[in-house]
């Protein structure tokens, strides 16, 4: 595309064979990172990691088995390991629905200055990692799809 003589001029790659063409690099954080690669029913790969219980996730850390399996079985004490954590936001991936926490747990995590996210497993995998390709602190909490 030429605009310098006031006239609009398109070129085609094959016509012109000067033009460059564009190369794309993954943006990712340096060192190594946790990141979601798959996630399905039963299982969430972490990096080359196949895991089928709740885990808590961090760019740097892998918890795994955290103790419940099903979110009517969360309480503030199982958050507390991800909190203790110290995020700038916490994930909380409820499964293959969304379903949201007692009021009380949801308070007591804003209360310490926390982003909260509550999503289905699904998305909260998706938001990890955005969230990690960012920089951002990010505690997620899953449990399984």
């Amino acid at each position: 595309m030429d605009i310098g003589n006031g006239k609009l001029t398109c070129v085609h790659y094959a016509v012109c064979p000067t033009l460059k063409a564009m190369k794309f690099t993954q943006d990712r954080p340096a060192g190594d990172v946790n990141y979601i690669r798959a996630y399905g029913p039963g299982r969430i790969n972490v990096n080359d990691r196949l895991l089928k219980v709740s885990l808590v996730l961090t760019p740097a850390m892998l918890i795994e088995n955290w103790p419940p399996q099903r979110f009517e079985d969360i309480t503030l004490q199982h958050l507390e390991t991800a909190l203790a954590l110290e995020p700038e936001i916490l994930l909380i991936g409820t499964g293959p629905s969304l379903q949201f926490p007692e009021a009380q747990i949801m308070a007591a995590i804003q209360q310490r200055g926390i982003g909260l996210e509550v999503l289905d497993t699904a998305a909260a995998c998706r938001t990890y990692n955005v969230l990690v390709s960012e920089n951002r602190n990010v505690v997620a909490v899953l449990l399984m799809i």
